[in-house]
């Protein structure tokens, strides 16, 4: 069982989409499963993050792609995980009752080769306890040759569009950094109805067995995340603060986040909370670290709130 962790500090409460969060910080969909993966590491407690968002849900269920699905990398990692998942209806009926929503805040993640299938899982959790709603925007339309939503704002924007309709829920659209202007992604997605942004989704690698000479992951391609996209999730953060910041669209800033000072460059940069995945691999217990070091900047500089240092950047 989970040990009890100090409460966090009340600098560290956030307002994300009228969510009222005890940390900045956001645990990342596929790293958590389905948010009682880490609750059995002595010592990691779920009152640490301000939300955690669960793994990728889709309308029936799926196996996912075939092995291998995960290879370590320099400075990060590919994973081709193929939204592997139960489906909607066991999720909402026999998962999210076992989650303790008085620990924090729950975050589904919507997944679909249609806009019907979208439209489909999210009216299914806005009959939920769920917080709020991901919009995994980056999954391949079938129905267009297996292009991506994502990588096209028009696209992007129709599949918020659809979601927006089914429910009241705040609704964050994740924005795809393979794409020519993630900006335009960004205020497309905001002009169909979504409340925030979570910026960015991994980037597209792969690896290669030399000795084979065949790709290592079965679905020859994987999502690279980790340090190694770090630099480059910080400067989409800042181009979609450009568009976000004057609406007050929060964003959540994702990509290779492993230490305090990481999570305090996306702050800067425009993010309202931060990400945190791949690191939790091998770190479980940062959470707490991140959250100190975050606490102790504000009091260093006699900052009160977070919110005080989103979108600081001085140019």
């Amino acid at each position: 069982m989970a040990v009890a962790q100090k409460s966090v500090p009340r600098p560290l409460h956030v307002d994300f989409c009228g969510l009222s969060l005890d940390s900045p910080i956001v645990l990342l969909s596929g790293c958590v499963g389905f948010g009682e993966e880490y609750t059995r590491i002595e010592g990691f407690s779920n009152r640490d993050v301000g939300a955690i968002v669960l793994k990728g849900t889709t309308r029936e269920p799926r196996l996912g792609n075939p092995p291998h699905r995960v290879c370590e990398t320099p400075a990060g990692m590919l994973n081709a995980i193929g939204l592997q998942n139960p489906g909607m209806d066991k999720v909402v009926d026999e998962i999210l009752p076992q989650l303790d929503f008085s620990e924090t805040r729950f975050i589904a993640n919507v997944c679909g080769s249609t806009i019907e299938d979208y439209a489909a899982v999210t009216r299914r959790f806005d009959d939920s306890p769920i917080d709020a709603i991901e919009i995994n925007i980056s999954c391949p339309n079938i129905k267009e040759g297996g292009v991506s939503f994502g990588n096209y704002p028009e696209m992007s924007a129709k599949v918020v569009a659809a979601c927006r309709a089914e429910t009241k829920k705040p609704i964050i659209a994740k924005l795809s950094p393979n794409q020519t202007d993630i900006r335009q992604n960004a205020r497309l997605c905001i002009e169909a109805g979504a409340d925030a942004l979570a910026v960015i989704n991994t980037i597209m690698g792969m690896a290669i067995d030399v000795e084979q000479r065949k790709p290592v992951i079965g679905n020859v391609r994987g999502g690279l995340s980790g340090p190694a996209i770090r630099p480059i999730a910080l400067l989409k953060v800042a181009q979609v603060y450009e568009v976000a910041g004057p609406k007050n669209i929060p964003i959540i800033g994702q990509g290779g986040i492993t230490t305090a000072r990481d999570a305090l460059e996306f702050i800067i940069a425009g993010a309202t909370t931060v990400g945190v995945g791949t690191a939790l691999f091998y770190e479980p217990l940062m959470c707490t670290k991140i959250n100190d070091g975050i606490a102790d900047y504000l009091k260093r500089h006699k900052m009160s709130s977070v919110s005080e240092l989103v979108g600081s950047l001085r140019l």
